[in-house]
């Protein structure tokens, strides 16, 4: 959205659920209202461009059945999550309240008041990998990574591995759009779960906020999207679909894809039209050993948004397959945001690989609003580092395009070479000397601290430098690096204060 608009729709004295003679009250409706302008431009969802595309054809959910559903979200967000994630509510509604605050305050502050220790070997090094080990981060395990570049690998491969499937399939995604390719792939798990179990989650609030808008690209005439995805994904089918629930408009923002618990994909897409053809994004192929702990993380995540909900760790876990060791593999270590659970990891290994970079600190990224993470990138030019950032050049969100104008000013007169990337970019990626890092997190509060992430680092050099030869250096080559005068905006210390919270 490149204009922030409040949900359409959202005013009305009451909104009807379905089916129900109760009605939700005009609080919990704005409850969502009050923040979806903010959260929506953090997680970076849909462009005012976007909506034209209604008056060539039906792509998204009307007023009216999008109010009923943001209504819905609601309920769920806070009596559902109180009742069925007591434990999970209370924790995630202390961090959001610590965090926020602190993000506005420390951000403020002329002076970095990081504590956390700063390494003295380079990113990519063994001794690297060690500190992170000693900072309490998970242990690397052995796996193969493949980059898979923009919507026809990405979505080439699922096609690939969901054909290919012959015991399981499970999806995890921030978004499952309602659109001509979220229809698509819903009928593909729909067909494929006659034969194969086919579990599929995805974030409620991520979900139905961004069935209101519809992509650029047209769909065919008669297309209708449907009003609930959950619903048609199981209609004639033996799908399993869960949601996973918002307390204080908190989402789980992890994509992750794993096929016969032998092979995952993880990264920044979801499924619809934007992340088909539209954006420029990856994901990452992942085989090895550590698909088995990428299966536990799907699992655990999958049983608390089921009906028993925190109370799942009473009932026996699932025996999970962990593959063999292979020729090939490489040590890789999974990265976890999740204010419930007390995990900043994404964070602490970002900054402590930016503190202790020697060459470089390359970064893609949609939304770069972390305070912290810009005084380090800061620092890192002004020791001599290489430190280059590409932002996009047109950004789904007005709000975070205007902060990413203030923070590349910042930057900027730190030292940093800051890139626009033609169009919008939705890539997460970090190379820091021969340290890598992939993922869903973005460079912001909600990434870092709140929302629920799933990245990937490895230091293996090969692997590094494809992921520098298939994306970093196209990338370069295809942006506009950026000048001081380009970042003018008069809105910019708003909008920085504004997405301090994002």
């Amino acid at each position: 959205m490149n204009k922030m608009k409040s949900p359409v729709g959202i005013g009305n004295d009451q909104c009807l659920l379905p089916g129900h003679s109760s009605k939700i009250s005009t609080n919990a409706c704005w409850f969502l209202a009050a923040g979806l302008s903010i959260f929506l431009g953090a997680c970076g969802n849909r462009s005012d461009r976007a909506l034209a595309a209604r008056s060539f054809v039906p792509q998204s959910t009307p007023t009216g059945a999008a109010t009923v559903k943001l209504g819905e979200t609601a309920i769920r967000a806070t009596v559902v999550t109180t009742l069925r994630q007591p434990l999970t509510s209370t924790q995630t509604v202390m961090a959001s309240c610590w965090h926020r605050t602190r993000g506005v305050l420390v951000g403020n502050l002329p002076v970095s008041l990081s504590l956390n220790p700063k390494p003295e070997a380079a990113p990519g090094s063994v001794a690297f990998d060690r500190f992170l080990d000693r900072q309490g981060l998970p242990a690397r395990e052995w796996g193969q990574v493949k980059c898979l570049v923009d919507g026809p690998e990405f979505f080439g491969e699922f096609d690939r591995q969901l054909a290919a499937a012959q015991k399981s399939v499970d999806i995890q995604v921030y978004i499952f759009d309602n659109d001509d390719i979220g229809v698509r792939y819903a009928r593909k798990l729909a067909e494929k779960s006659h034969r194969v179990p086919v579990s599929v989650m995805f974030d409620d609030l991520g979900s139905n906020t961004a069935m209101m808008s519809a992509p650029r690209t047209p769909a065919r005439p008669s297309f209708t999207p449907p009003n609930d995805m959950k619903q048609f994904l199981q209609q004639g089918s033996r799908v399993e679909v869960r949601r996973t629930l918002n307390p204080v408009l908190v989402a789980d923002h992890t994509k992750l894809l794993i096929f016969d618990d032998k092979t995952a994909i993880l990264g920044g897409m979801n499924i619809g039209r934007e992340y088909y053809s539209e954006w420029h994004d990856m994901m990452i192929s992942v085989k090895g050993p550590v698909v088995g702990s990428l299966k536990e993380e799907f699992q655990s995540a999958w049983s608390k948004a089921g009906p028993w909900g925190d109370f799942s760790v009473f009932r026996p876990e699932q025996k999970i397959h962990r593959p063999k060791r292979s020729k090939g593999d490489v040590p890789v270590r999974i990265l976890r945001t999740d204010a419930a659970g007390g995990r900043a990891e994404v964070l602490k290994a970002s900054m402590a690989a930016i503190h202790g970079s020697r060459k470089r600190v390359w970064i893609e990224t949609p939304y770069f609003s972390s305070d912290q993470m810009v005084r380090a990138a800061q620092a890192a030019a002004r020791r001599g580092v290489d430190v280059r950032v590409i932002f996009p050049e047109k950004n789904d969100s007005n709000l975070m395009e205007d902060s990413n104008l203030a923070t590349a000013r910042e930057l900027i007169l730190a030292g940093v070479k800051v890139y626009h990337y033609p169009g919008m970019t939705h890539l997460k990626a970090m190379i820091c000397d021969d340290w890598a890092m992939v993922g869903s997190a973005n460079l912001d509060i909600l990434s870092m601290r709140l929302n629920r992430e799933l990245n990937l680092a490895y230091s293996d050099r090969s692997s590094v430098g494809k992921l520098q030869d298939s994306v970093f250096l196209p990338d370069f080559k295809k942006s506009r690096r950026i000048k001081l005068k380009d970042t003018r905006s008069p809105t910019s210390r708003i909008t920085e204060l504004l997405a301090d919270q994002l």
